[in-house]
């Protein structure tokens, strides 16, 4: 049975009085409720290492936005897969539309980087999806398998440490959101290109979420389809009510 998520990107937002007081809010809420989804918050990197100390026996997880593709060394301000192993940082955040638009992330990179990270036992919630212009132009599930060879090409060991997010770029932080039946076929087409990589149970057994203005009014509807494993959430993570309210709605599904 495939894990089913929610994971908060934070993205470079909140002062650390802020971070501190939300990331004590959703442990209260992990220590409090019985779970059967798996939560993670990614916060700033300097927010890391409280939210890893303070999640440390919850059943919520450490998530970090970004790591270098180098290992070590003269690489200034970029951290390394092994400092994140040695935070006891669970999840990455690798290819986010972000780090591509603004930071030149290729696919290259992002293959790099997830290798790092399962190599030093930290999973990668690897970030792919198609621009507006390519959702118009048809050609979405083109854009969506260039993507996927940056992973698909991993040892099937390998492989099954990956999360991957669907992330129309179209409907990151514009309120804008794909349909369910949008985001199901695109979901849909994810998992059978895995398949046919690795094989069926290796497919059945990836978590696939969806991000892209996900809100606790949409998010049942979402997280209600068949190849929806939960959601990558970006704004609404950064209220407590909110982000709390759309874990509800995935733990309603299981139910």
């Amino acid at each position: 049975m495939r894990k089913k998520i929610v994971a908060g990107n934070w993205k470079m937002n909140l002062s650390i009085d802020q971070a501190k007081e939300l990331i004590l809010g959703i442990n209260r809420y992990g220590i409090t409720h019985t779970l059967q989804s798996e939560v993670v918050v990614c916060p700033p990197s300097l927010y890391v290492k409280f939210a890893s100390e303070t999640f440390h026996h919850n059943k919520v997880q450490t998530g970090a936005q970004n790591l270098s593709e180098y290992e070590n060394g003269a690489y200034t301000g970029e951290i390394s897969a092994s400092m994140l192993q040695s935070l006891e940082v669970d999840y990455v955040l690798i290819g986010h539309s972000e780090r591509r638009q603004y930071f030149g992330e290729t696919d290259e990179m992002v293959s790099k980087k997830a290798k790092l990270a399962i190599a030093n036992n930290v999973k990668p919630i690897v970030c792919i999806g198609e621009t507006l212009q390519e959702r118009k132009a048809g050609n979405y599930f083109d854009v969506i398998k260039k993507q996927l060879k940056a992973i698909l090409s991993f040892s099937e060991e390998e492989f099954q440490n990956i999360v991957i997010a669907y992330e129309p770029v179209w409907a990151i932080g514009t309120g804008e959101t794909a349909s369910p039946e949008q985001a199901q076929e695109v979901h849909e087409f994810i998992r059978k290109s895995i398949s046919d990589a690795f094989g069926v149970d290796v497919a059945e057994n990836t978590s696939i979420v969806y991000g892209g203005s996900v809100k606790a009014e949409n998010a049942f509807e979402l997280f209600s389809k068949n190849d929806i494993d939960g959601g990558l959430i970006g704004g609404a993570s950064l209220n407590l009510r909110d982000f709390t309210d759309i874990i509800n709605a995935l733990e309603r599904t299981q139910n």
